[in-house]
């Protein structure tokens, strides 16, 4: 190293394992999801973050238009 390096230990305690090959995806990627799907998941995770949990449906959730 030289002198304008910074004192670091670049040795890790143990070895980095190899990358998953299942992190690296193949084939055909997924659809893009519609508009109508979009807000759909919208409102039903504004639903689920809705503490207690009740059986009632939300009049209407306050999701934005994308």
């Amino acid at each position: 190293m030289s002198s304008t390096d910074p004192d670091v230990d670049h040795a890790l305690a143990y070895p980095e394992p190899p990358a998953s090959p299942l992190w690296h995806r193949q084939g055909a990627k997924a659809r893009p999801l519609t508009d109508a799907q979009k807000q759909r998941n919208c409102e039903l995770l504004l639903l689920a973050q809705h503490k207690p949990r009740t059986h009632r449906r939300a009049e209407k959730p306050a999701c934005s238009p994308t």
